[in-house]
């Protein structure tokens, strides 16, 4: 049984890591696919990987243009769609002493305006009875070195969300959270850790883990299906956290 079947969703950021790995699951799933990411070459591997006829659009989230753009090819392929799920995100970790307004500005623009403006344009699209997932991080919740400006950006986002539940509720539209804890994906490499230091770097984060390990994408992918599909049909305004337990420690 294809737990999505018919089903249109798009996932932003959806061209590598948790968005990936998502975008494939969903598809397997039987839903119609659009992912969007920056870069039109890494676009077209991702498609290549999840197949099933997704299909990618390059546009950048903190461009308030770009979502307006999506929204009407959303609009002129398929009517509208069932599932949305703001994905995007950048992260770079530094001392609160060290940031600079210009990345203080990436981490708003991309994590937190990008998610709210892009719910705004989209949301007049999403079908009765739809499902909207904003991908928050155990760090908005958690306090973790260097993360203070990221942390701020996807508590914001979470806000958000709950905000929109009750907002949506006489269309039926289901908003969560999923908050993934460390999960191995290629946004390893943008944390300034060098593939020599990456073992030491990952040993040490899964001790911080209850499970003993890091998440792999594909996990946090089946969470986001139950948030998406009927299995969740009950559960609205929640932040689900993908973490291995790390919320506990």
């Amino acid at each position: 049984m294809q737990h999505l079947k018919d089903k249109v969703a798009v996932i932003t950021g959806g061209n590598s890591g948790i968005g990936k790995a998502t975008a494939q699951l969903f598809a397997e799933e039987g839903a119609q696919v659009v992912i969007t990411g920056r870069r039109q070459d890494v676009i077209d591997r991702a498609l290549h990987e999840i197949g099933h006829s997704a299909i990618g659009f390059v546009g950048d989230v903190a461009d308030l243009a770009d979502h307006r753009k999506l929204a009407d090819i959303v609009k002129s392929r398929f009517g509208g769609l069932d599932i949305y799920m703001a994905n995007a995100g950048v992260i770079n970790l530094t001392a609160s002493a060290d940031v600079m307004p210009e990345d203080y500005d990436r981490h708003f623009a991309i994590n937190t305006r990008g998610v709210f403006f892009g719910v705004q344009t989209i949301a007049p699209l999403i079908r009765d009875g739809g499902s909207i997932i904003v991908t928050s991080s155990l760090a908005a919740t958690k306090v973790l070195p260097d993360h203070t400006v990221y942390a701020g950006s996807k508590a914001a986002v979470a806000a958000f969300a709950k905000n929109w539940a009750i907002e949506f509720k006489s269309r039926r539209i289901r908003v969560n959270i999923l908050s993934p804890g460390p999960v191995e994906t290629e946004i390893l490499g943008k944390l300034g850790v060098s593939e020599d230091d990456r073992p030491a770097f990952e040993d040490h984060m899964a001790s911080l883990i209850p499970v003993g390990r890091l998440g792999q994408p594909e996990e946090l992918a089946r969470a986001a299906l139950f948030l998406a599909s009927d299995a969740g049909s009950f559960v609205n305004g929640i932040e689900l956290h993908a973490d291995g337990g790390m919320t506990l420690v």
